[in-house]
Parts: structure tokens; C-alpha cells; sequence
């Protein structure tokens, strides 16, 4: 990736349907210690910022007067403070130099997902820290008050600037939906392998019938015992059977996800980044789900115990206690 000039900043605000645009300068910063990535974010502390989250930070934190100072997420901050760097940090600059920073405060967003891996500090330590000079920048923010106007001033920066690459929130959100779809699309894999396992169950239940059930049966109809008897005694017993099952079942998830927090589970969708954002997930009950779940199970279950019990109940007694 390529730095861009600060003066293509001014040709873009000349652009029509441009607003404003803003210079940034960021990276990600390497913490080989604890095996993370930091997201560090120059900030002009003395101007507004493109981002209402930042704007907070700059009206918190804008009077500071030491400027060797930066502020960071709840994520950061507890990985710091792992690592005994409880009042500041120490940056390895690109020519080896250390550059200590004082940690002012913490950096709080709308969501932990933005702010988690977050570092704040003052645009020139940003320079600092990534070496780069006054004139360069690493992109650029703008802003287009028009929705539909968006992909028309997107082009005209890709036809005057055909060596960046122009990013539009719609391609942002097309690329976490598709991460996101990535993700589920694991899960449903476990969740069809679980399914067919237990359709494989069923249908071996269905299909066999075992020597001790036939002998049960027998022994049933020969102390006088009528075959809808016994088909209303395997239907009682499988249906408590099913039901106890499945509500058990039910209440280990239900503690599972939401009393445990979904542990391994959760990962699948989190990922397992050390600066993944703490959240805890929010009992909901979708009766409609229940229903469907409950039908695509127990009934079935209960299906191919009654149709095994009904295939030994017309064996002759005799035949079936041999």
C-alpha cells in the first residue's frame, strides 16, 4: 500500500457533489508481545473529525497538554495492562527508536466492535510512528450529502485517481455481510452434519427391529396383551422419552449460550483475536423456531419407534419368544 500527497486532499473537496474531505492517517501497529494488532488513528485534536465517536474523544481529551499522549480502547487497555503498561506505552518506531506515550484515557464508541482495538493519539505521532512525512497521508475521508450521488463522485475519483482504490460504505458492508456469510455458513455445515446424523438414527431405528424387542412383545401378547395395547404403551414411552429429551436439550443450549456465553461457539463468529469486543448476547425465544424444531424432531423420533414395535407385534408369540 502506497501513501497518497496531502494536496490531492483539496483537489477532491473541488470535486461537485464533495462536501468535505478529510486527511487520515492510520495503520495497524504490531504488538509482537501479546500477538495483536493495534489500530492506531491520528487524530487532529485542535478540528472536528469526520466521526461523531472521535469528536467525543477530541472534546474529552482535545486540552491535554502534554501532546505525547493517546487514548485507547477497552480492548488495548486491558491487553496493556496484561502486560504491566498500566500509565503508558512504549511504540517501536521504524528506525528502532522507542516513543513513550502516556495513556490519557479510554476511548469508548456506540459499538466495542469500532473502539475495541482502537488507539487515538495526535496526528503528528501518528507521523511518528508510521514515518511519514507532513505531506503525506495514507487516504482520505469523503463526504457526499447525497446518497445518490455517491457512486457518480466515486467514479470520478476512480477516473482521476486510477491508482487508489475508492471504497463507498456499500462495499464496506457487502464485505462484513460476506465475512458474515463466510461464518454462517460454517455453522450451518455443523448444523446439516448434526441433522443428517440424526436422520441416519432414525431411519436405522426404523428399519431394524432388535431380537430383545421382538422377545418383549412376544412375551407381551402371550399374557394377553392386544397390539394397540402395545403400540399405546411404545407410543407413551417414546413420546416421554422424545419430549424429556428434547426439553433437556433445550435448557443446556438455552444455558449454554446464554449463561456460559456460547463458549467455542461464539468464536465461530467473533473470531479468535485477542481484542475481540466483550458482549454478552441477549436471551430471545422465537416461538415459531421452537415449534419448527420440536416438529422436525420428535415426531419423527416417535414415528420410527411405532413402526418397528408395530412390525414385531404381528409376529406370532410363539415365534417371537424363540
Amino acid at each position: 500500500m502506497e501513501n497518497m500527497s496531502l494536496e490531492r486532499v483539496f483537489e477532491v473537496e473541488d470535486i461537485a457533489g464533495v462536501e468535505s474531505a478529510y486527511p487520515r492517517i492510520w495503520g495497524y501497529y504490531y504488538y509482537q508481545r501479546a500477538g495483536v494488532n493495534f489500530s492506531v488513528v491520528g487524530l487532529d485534536f485542535d478540528l472536528p473529525s469526520f466521526k461523531k465517536s472521535f469528536n467525543k474523544a477530541i472534546e474529552s481529551f482535545g486540552n491535554v497538554r502534554d501532546k505525547k499522549f493517546m487514548v485507547v480502547g477497552e480492548g488495548v487497555k486491558r491487553v496493556l495492562e496484561e502486560n504491566y503498561y498500566s500509565d503508558s506505552f512504549n511504540f517501536i518506531k521504524p528506525d528502532g527508536d522507542f516513543l513513550n506515550l502516556k495513556i490519557a484515557g479510554v476511548f469508548k464508541a456506540d459499538s466495542s466492535l469500532e473502539s475495541s482495538d482502537t488507539i487515538l493519539v495526535p496526528i503528528e505521532i501518528a507521523r511518528e510512528i508510521f514515518d511519514l512525512t507532513e505531506e503525506e497521508i495514507t487516504d482520505i475521508v469523503v463526504q457526499v450529502p447525497n446518497p445518490l450521488e455517491v457512486k457518480t463522485v466515486a467514479q470520478k475519483l476512480r477516473n482521476l485517481y486510477p491508482d487508489c482504490r475508492v471504497i463507498t460504505k456499500d462495499d464496506i458492508k457487502a464485505s462484513y455481510q460476506n465475512v458474515f456469510d463466510f461464518k454462517s455458513g460454517i455453522f450451518l455445515t455443523l448444523f446439516i452434519t448434526s441433522f443428517f446424523a440424526f436422520f441416519i438414527l432414525v431411519f436405522e431405528k426404523a428399519s431394524s427391529v432388535g431380537k430383545e424387542q421382538i422377545k418383549e412383545i412376544g412375551i407381551l401378547k402371550a399374557v394377553g396383551w392386544e397390539i394397540s395395547d402395545i403400540l399405546k404403551l411404545k407410543f407413551l414411552e417414546s413420546s416421554l422419552l422424545s419430549l424429556c429429551s428434547f426439553i433437556v436439550g433445550f435448557l443446556i443450549s438455552y444455558f449454554w449460550v446464554y449463561i456460559l456465553n456460547a463458549p467455542l461457539l461464539k468464536n465461530i463468529f467473533t473470531g479468535y483475536s485477542v481484542l475481540k469486543p466483550e458482549f454478552e448476547l441477549m436471551p430471545v425465544f422465537d416461538p415459531g423456531l421452537f415449534v419448527t424444531i420440536f416438529l422436525a424432531t420428535v415426531p419423527i423420533y416417535i414415528a420410527a419407534t411405532i413402526i418397528p414395535s408395530w412390525r414385531a407385534s404381528v409376529i406370532d408369540p410363539e415365534e417371537a419368544i424363540r
